[in-house]
């Protein structure tokens, strides 16, 4: 045999080998680590039990106060004459007797409840009688009992649990009586002036004094600002200085110190709050040991979060004393200072609402700011509506859009529906464009799912198995590290915000019909309206319905019930078999009553209600309709400002685009019987096609350049191409689009008027330029006539005869 060679080298494991992982070995690391984890919680618990145990022992050992007594006059007076005694008076051999039996005597000091001998010794295991410092005469304390107050104990390696007191201070009542009477606020202030410096000061003095102190704040705000900043996390405590500064209480600076302190913490805390939300740790978390940066991190957090919930409070408090007007005991500030300070802090709340909705506290924020939106006080309403406002528009994930809607909707009904419309006109700024639909669609929807064991062991060999189960656990580590929101979280999200906001809508229409809530109802009902389930569809359009017969409402809050109902029609209710002639005819007769007015901004909502009830639903429309309607919105387009003008052309193009057979009212002669009845209110039985569109060649001559080419344009029968097309510009935008872009804003006229020219004429023209050659012939002739003929001319010759006969 050949020799084994002693230095064998150690083989690699292989692939395979490294793959698989011995069972019980796994079996031990679990098992090791439930025993550490048992082990450190039952050490907690021990340390737990000796800290409870201290604190209940030093309850106990609490020290009572011994019985007071007085002494007796008889008692006194004998003291008096043996203290008064002369010493002269003993020999010095009794008096070193008497010492020596002092030495020796047992009688005063033994005790007496004991029957044992005086000068036995105390054998080893026998009961030890009281201490040393028992058996010394005691002398009564003539002093009242302190109540003791106890602390926390002190742990320590030699002595153990040290248990803490102190004496609770006690305020004398003579003292009590002189705060009492002590006078406060600004009295207090002037009168320790007056005792410092003597004679009240001038009030050049107050003002020189007053911009001292508060520039001498004003850099201490600063200074502690900026050293924040430069570095959060060493120094967060100065965080809890500067908040300590909003309760200023010289009367000369209170206010004004206060609000900059409002202002600066909130963008302090704009500046150093981290972009996730902070969550308790538990106590494992707290027990285990980490690193030096992890603690510091851990103490940074901590402190933020404690220091930001102390500053809402604050906030929240300051708010409170202005609405109840309720008095401070310091007085710093005044009642009529409350305003103001509360009108800093609502600022305040409501920019941190807008900028750290990811934070800790953002839902408490959001109970603050909303009950707000319904103050009596203008200033205060604008301010947190355009705040939620704000903050809807920016909301992607949905999670504060819930939390908002949520409060509102518990505001208005414990309201019983007395709120400000402004309220419900904030949810139209919810970011919503889709909901989740039915299961059944759902299901249909492929979806991609991981294999389970039965499909792996059929499907895969034992190496492709190792393969898949490493390939999956990693896909479902980048799926919890991705940090966007899913999709289907985002519409869970968003399908119960929209239930929430359809269900203050139906209640108000339920109940409150005649609230002026119903305007923003109807228009948020018409705003969403494509996203309500099928199954109220048929109720809602019988309400509509029976508001807009029964005449309450406005053209405004009509016309937003006409779109309401189209926007059902043309999303998933085009199945429903319901005829909406009715809101046809309601339309039609509503276009009249707007005008270059107040009602010229509520244009838009008919470009919206002509786009969905004509356009989209053009197979449902007959040509009389449209008819009608072209001829109408002429008529409409001259009473109303040039953009709203231009929209109107603008959805005239498309109808005539959407129906060829409209240009037949760019033909003067008749087609078929009857006469045009522009007075009717039905659009079908007015006969259109017996008119023409005359209003297109008064436009033509419209001041507005952009209003002249679209009349022309309609005049040449709308065309695509050519000489008379429009320009790329104006024909790919939408009416809306081209309604609010040549809006005059700030009175300015949009376009711009081109400036004169300063350029001068090189020739003046001579004579009567401007006349038409037929005029300056005809004009001619007369003047012949009458050099040739002078009582040509001459009435009044003729006047005389003519009354005579």
């Amino acid at each position: 045999m050949a020799p084994v060679s002693t230095s064998s080298k150690k083989r690699k494991p292989s692939f395979r080998r490294l793959l698989k992982t011995s069972n019980v070995k796994l079996d031990n690391k679990l098992k090791n680590r439930q025993f550490k984890k048992e082990s450190t919680d039952k050490k907690h618990r021990k340390e737990q039990k000796k800290l409870r145990a201290a604190i209940k022992d030093a309850a106990l050992k609490t020290p009572l106060p011994l019985e007071r007594y007085k002494k007796r006059p008889e008692d006194e007076e004998e003291e008096e004459f043996v203290e008064s005694l002369p010493m002269d008076m003993m020999d010095e051999d009794d008096l070193e007797q008497i010492k020596a039996m002092a030495q020796k005597a047992s009688f005063l000091t033994r005790d007496l409840s004991s029957s044992g001998p005086v000068h036995a010794k105390k054998r080893k295991g026998e009961q030890q009688g009281p201490e040393s410092y028992e058996k010394k005469p005691r002398k009564m304390q003539l002093t009242e009992e302190k109540e003791v107050i106890h602390l926390l104990p002190i742990k320590d390696k030699i002595r153990g649990l040290i248990p803490q007191s102190m004496e609770k201070p006690v305020v004398p009542k003579k003292a009590e009586e002189e705060e009492g009477d002590a006078p406060t606020g600004l009295e207090q202030f002037e009168n320790e002036d007056e005792a410092v410096t003597g004679p009240a000061l001038t009030p050049q003095e107050q003002l020189k004094l007053r911009t001292q102190k508060l520039t001498d704040r004003k850099l201490r705000i600063a200074s502690l600002g900026s050293d924040i900043l430069s570095d959060p996390t060493t120094n967060i405590k100065k965080l809890k200085e500067l908040r300590a500064m909003l309760m200023e209480t010289d009367p000369y600076v209170a206010v004004t110190v206060r609000k900059l302190v409002m202002v600066s913490l909130m963008e302090v805390f704009k500046d150093i709050v981290p972009s996730y939300r902070i969550r308790p740790l538990t106590e494992t978390e707290k027990a285990s040991k980490v690193k030096k940066e992890t603690q510091q991190l851990r103490e940074f957090e901590e402190g933020l979060v404690s220091q930001y919930k102390f500053y809402l409070e604050n906030l929240e408090q300051t708010v409170k004393d202005w609405k109840q007007k309720k008095r401070k005991r310091s007085e710093a500030v005044s009642l009529q200072s409350y305003k103001g300070l509360a009108e800093v802090a609502i600022r305040c709340i409501c920019e941190l609402l807008v900028a750290l909705p990811h934070f800790n506290f953002h839902n408490n924020i959001i109970v603050m700011v909303v009950p707000l939106m319904n103050d009596p006080v203008k200033r205060v309403s604008d301010m947190c509506c355009e705040a939620v406002k704000k903050l809807l528009k920016q909301d992607k994930q949905g999670q504060a859009s819930l939390g908002t809607v949520k409060v509102i909707s518990g505001l208005v009904k414990s309201r019983n529906y007395d709120v400000r419309p402004e309220l419900l006109k904030v949810l139209l700024c919810l970011r919503i464009k889709e909901v989740e639909v039915k299961k059944d669609t759902d299901d249909t929807a492929p979806k991609k799912k991981f294999m389970n064991y039965k499909d792996k062991k059929k499907n895969l060999s034992r190496m492709q198995r190792k393969w898949k189960k490493a390939e999956e656990k990693l896909e479902k580590e980048l799926l919890e590290a991705e940090a966007s929101e899913s999709k289907d979280k985002k519409l869970k999200l968003h399908t119960e915000t929209l239930n929430i906001v359809f269900l203050i809508y139906f209640r108000i229409l339920k109940k409150a019909q005649k609230s002026i809530l119903l305007p923003s109802v109807l228009e948020g009902l018409a705003k969403f309206a494509h996203l309500i389930n099928l199954e109220f569809f048929d109720d809602l359009l019988n309400v509509l319905q029976h508001l807009i017969q029964s005449g309450d409402l406005t053209y405004r809050e009509s016309l937003h019930c006409i779109q309401t109902a189209f926007n059902i029609l043309s999303g998933q209710g085009d199945v429903l078999n319901i005829d909406p002639l009715k809101f046809y005819t309601h339309l039609y007769k509503t276009l009249l009553k707007l005008n270059a007015g107040a009602s010229n901004d509520d244009i838009s909502i008919v470009l919206r209600c002509l786009d969905v009830m004509l356009t989209k639903r053009r197979k449902q429309v007959t040509l009389q309709r449209a008819l009608a309607f072209v001829k109408r919105l002429s008529t409409l387009s001259l009473h109303t400002l040039p953009n709203a003008t231009v929209g109107i052309l603008a959805s005239n193009r498309t109808l005539m685009h959407t129906f060829p057979k409209c240009d037949i009212l760019l033909d003067n002669e008749a087609q078929g019987s009857g006469v045009f009845l522009p007075e009717l209110d039905e659009p079908e039985y007015c006969n259109p096609q017996n008119t023409a569109l005359w209003e297109l060649h008064t436009l033509r001559r419209h001041y507005h350049p952009v209003v002249r080419r679209f009349a022309t344009h309609l005049c040449a029968g709308a065309p695509s191409e050519g000489s008379g097309a429009l320009i790329v510009q104006l024909a790919r935008r939408h009416p809306v689009e081209l309604f609010e872009d040549y809006r005059a804003k700030d009175m300015t006229f949009n376009p711009p008027v081109a400036a004169p020219s300063t350029k001068k004429k090189d020739y003046f023209t001579i004579g009567p330029a401007l006349l038409d050659d037929q005029l300056k012939q005809q004009i001619g002739r007369v003047l012949s006539a009458e050099e040739e003929d002078p009582m040509l001319l001459d009435f009044s010759a003729v006047l005389p005869q003519t009354n005579s006969t």
